[in-house]
């Protein structure tokens, strides 16, 4: 472990939390792997980053002190339970929610107010990732705003750092999930025939998977779900409201809705970064980082390099998409992105088919802190 390392920026500082983007920009240019008390060692230029998820014996996932399926292991734990998160995120599956994810989507933008600002925060993004996660595992609408009230009550206790909250909030999801498993069991043949039932036959290395890995990778799947997706719809409605050359290209073109909405999100990150631990002594970026060291890969610095996408908040269709780093590379790509990209693309057509303008509002929206992104509040106009 490196001892005494002086701090090269404060993650938590003012200036960074006011707009996380500029700040990571600014640190890249003269710090591609800066050390912090906080988040140990962070890495920020793509081509480190790319090192990094390419190689995960030195750079492990098993990071997190308590369970973490799949992504929080290495393999052969992760080869295994990958394989059964694998099956949940079908090109199959993913055509079957479709339907629900449109339903769920026209609702919600129809129910906005036009012609006057509204927080498409609570109102949209927030309540679309709820109910779409709800629809794909078979969860009852009365689940929505204790589900909601969490992840708040989780973002706060995250960014201050209050370990003995986050615990407990941490073991106040559990209960949700633990419950829900127990009345599917007590129902028997009459179960209801969702995702969440069928994991409790799933098995890993022929036996079956116990409440404690179920739990978590629900956990992993709900709280990715809730946080990422909320963040996206944010930074996506906001950018098509600031910038109305590109949200015509996209009224005009639907099927490049997909494409768009990769960069745009490549631009503006709606995870901010992961965690690895270092397994052995290794050079990164000309720093030589100890083995057993944090090391923490900022996403919305290495998706904006310079180096490989000249300048970062050019918006183009045309670049590799290799590149973008939005869901991850490697073994521990998202488990979630087909379910993403669909929710993603759904909601954007639907926002765009049912509106004919989106406008910045006069009151400015409010950024999100770490470890969020996007926005805490967006209020726009819609017509």
């Amino acid at each position: 472990m490196t001892e005494n390392q002086p701090s090269d920026w404060d993650p938590r500082s003012q200036a960074v939390l006011e707009d996380q983007i500029a700040a990571y920009d600014e640190l890249r240019g003269r710090c591609p792997v800066a050390h912090s008390d906080f988040l140990g060692w962070s890495v920020l230029r793509h081509d480190d980053v790319v090192r990094v998820l390419d190689d995960p014996q030195t750079f492990s996932n098993a990071v997190p002190h308590r369970l973490t399926v799949p992504n929080g292991m290495d393999p052969p734990e992760h080869t295994e339970f990958r394989r059964v998160n694998d099956r949940y995120f079908t090109p199959d599956l993913m055509d079957a929610l479709e339907p629900s994810c449109r339903r769920i989507a026209a609702d919600l933008v129809d129910d906005l107010t036009r012609g006057v600002p509204t927080d498409l925060m609570p109102a949209l993004a927030e309540m679309y990732a709820l109910r779409v996660q709800n629809a794909f595992l078979g969860w009852p609408a009365e689940l929505e705003e204790p589900l909601r009230r969490w992840t708040a009550k989780n973002r706060a206790a995250t960014l201050a750092q209050d370990r003995p909250t986050m615990a407990a909030i941490a073991v106040e999801f559990d209960g949700f999930i633990r419950d829900l498993l127990a009345a599917r069991r007590q129902a028997g043949d009459a179960a209801p025939d969702d995702l969440t039932t069928r994991l409790l036959g799933e098995r890993v290395w022929d036996r079956p998977m116990t409440d404690e890995e179920l739990v978590s990778l629900l956990r992993n799947w709900t709280v990715g779900e809730l946080s990422t997706i909320s963040a996206s719809v944010g930074i996506l409605a906001h950018h098509l409201a600031a910038h109305p050359s590109t949200q015509q290209l996209l009224r005009d073109d639907p099927s490049l809705i997909g494409a768009a909405n990769d960069e745009i999100l490549r631009m503006h990150a709606p995870l901010i970064a992961n965690r690895r631990v270092t397994t052995e002594p290794v050079e990164v970026g000309g720093q030589l980082i100890g083995a057993g060291e944090r090391v923490t890969v900022l996403w919305a610095s290495a998706n904006r390099d310079e180096a490989v996408f000249g300048d970062p908040d050019e918006f183009r269709l045309d670049r590799d998409p290799a590149d973008n780093l939005l869901y991850g590379r490697g073994i521990h790509v998202c488990p979630g992105a087909p379910l993403a990209r669909l929710e993603l693309r759904v909601l954007v057509e639907e926002l765009l088919a049912r509106t004919t303008e989106l406008a910045p509002a006069d009151i400015a929206p409010a950024r999100a802190h770490y470890p969020g992104s996007g926005f805490a509040t967006l209020p726009l106009v819609l017509h």
